[in-house]
């Protein structure tokens, strides 16, 4: 993936918590597509392995949580956590986690991922097909900055993390002179 270049269109299967759903899991499938997400607005887009998992869900995800209303200074409108994992399994991450700004999408067939050119195997650690650690600063639906972690490759022995952090981004915007 190029800076300047429009993210891929994709139709994301999503849980949407609907009242009018009897039972005891109200939730409706609600089709959302990259442009609903990243259309008409400026946004950030970090990607990470997996739900649950230790970097993710220790530093990554709550310091972007953290740092929200620092991006929205920016001009940033939405923070948007995309891993391939189901519905379910997001839903239930930004449950445990407590999220209130961050919003998550489950790429759930790795289809987006995929065309972004971050889709690597990671079954040395029993996960299958992931999405690479990166961020990318989106303006209309097109990468204006593009944050990648080092080494990326099939079955990586380590998991870099420090390009893509919310504290990197930041520090970029406040070196390039952003609002």
């Amino acid at each position: 993936m190029t800076m300047n270049k429009r993210v891929p269109f994709v139709t994301f299967r999503t849980r949407v918590r609907d009242e009018t759903v009897e039972g005891p899991n109200p939730y409706r499938w609600e089709d959302k597509t990259t442009e609903d997400y990243f259309s008409g607005r400026r946004t950030i887009l970090f990607s990470l392995p997996g739900a649950f998992t230790p970097t993710c869900s220790t530093q990554q995800l709550p310091d972007f949580e953290k740092l929200y209303d620092e991006f929205v200074k920016h001009g940033f409108e939405s923070v948007y956590c995309l891993s391939v994992n189901d519905a379910f399994v997001m839903n239930a991450w930004g449950k445990a986690l407590g999220l209130k700004k961050v919003k998550l999408i489950a790429d759930g067939s790795g289809e987006f991922t995929r065309k972004m050119g971050m889709l690597v195997a990671k079954d040395n650690l029993g996960f299958g097909l992931r999405s690479w650690r990166y961020a990318a600063l989106i303006d209309d639906g097109v990468v204006e900055q593009w944050f990648v972690e080092d080494g990326l490759s099939d079955n990586c022995e380590t998991d870099p993390y420090g390009v893509s952090s919310p504290q990197n981004i930041l520090a970029t915007l406040k070196w390039l002179g952003a609002p």
